[in-house]
């Protein structure tokens, strides 16, 4: 048997922990966590929040801890806040629990709002013989 002492190291690349947290903010976005925010309406239009993009994450691990960021792209309107403390809560959780690390720093940038469009009959450009001339 090796003593620990004598082994070797297991080192996890930068790229693999931003996955992994890429991973995570994903679930937090469509996971329960999200789901009571995801309650946000507007009546008129019957518009939800959904989650357009694929979040993008880059990694800094120096001896066991992790610094990750995180860019999201949400739908409009939302609880920004709320969806950005979910990705820090399963980001810190998920990077912990696969790595070992620590991970005490975890900024979210929201890149981008997407406002769904809204479909108006009336605004529809007419064709055939109901068009003006």
């Amino acid at each position: 048997m090796v003593e620990p002492g004598e082994r070797g190291a297991t080192r996890i690349a930068d790229r693999v922990v931003a996955k992994i947290a890429s991973q995570a903010a994903r679930e937090a976005l469509r996971g329960d966590a999200a789901e009571a925010v995801d309650a946000v309406a507007v009546e008129d239009g019957g518009l939800t929040d959904v989650t357009v993009a694929r979040p993008n994450a880059v990694a800094a691990v120096r001896g066991g801890v992790a610094r990750v960021r995180v860019a999201v792209e949400l739908g409009y309107p939302s609880d920004i806040g709320a969806h950005c403390g979910a990705v820090r809560r399963q980001v810190i959780e998920r990077v912990s629990e696969l790595t070992g690390m620590e991970v005490p720093e975890v900024a979210v940038t929201v890149e981008r709002l997407h406002v769904p469009q809204w479909e108006r009959p009336e605004r529809k450009a007419r064709r055939g013989r109901d068009r003006v001339r």
